[in-house]
């Protein structure tokens, strides 16, 4: 959680977002599609500032800190357990880990989900490679 409370002002501006599910002074709850929406995009290359921006977010407003955390914890959850990790569980979990076995389907999503984003990934490596060397 960022250290920045945001006025009820900049409450108001960015609740009327509709990639913002739910606000408080102190936290942002943002809406599966964005999410959705962010990891692809990212995948093909764009700044996380660039995406929240092209979505009507204020990064004056959010911070940049704010901006590349959510980035940095999308793409970890992404990784981890594909689409499913993207969904916001706080309100159905006891905050105790699920002992439930995923399903066959659950695993390969997740399986695919995360080859998927490595070959995009290293796509992406290559063309920095050569952009960095010129060619």
């Amino acid at each position: 959680m960022s250290k920045k409370l945001f006025t009820e002002k900049e409450i108001k501006i960015l609740s009327k977002n509709k990639n913002i599910f739910k606000i408080s002074s102190k936290s942002i709850v943002y809406a599966l599609e964005f999410k959705e929406k962010f990891i692809e995009e990212y995948s093909k290359g764009k700044l996380p500032r660039i995406i929240f921006q092209e979505n009507g977010f204020d990064i004056e407003i959010l911070g940049i800190k704010r901006v590349e955390q959510s980035a940095q914890r999308w793409k970890k959850s992404y990784n981890r357990d594909g689409l499913l990790g993207l969904k916001d569980s706080r309100e159905h979990s006891s905050g105790r880990p699920k002992n439930r076995e995923l399903t066959d389907a659950e695993k390969m999503e997740k399986l695919e989900a995360k080859i998927r984003f490595l070959e995009i990934e290293n796509e992406f490596l290559k063309k920095l490679k050569k952009m960095r060397r010129g060619w």
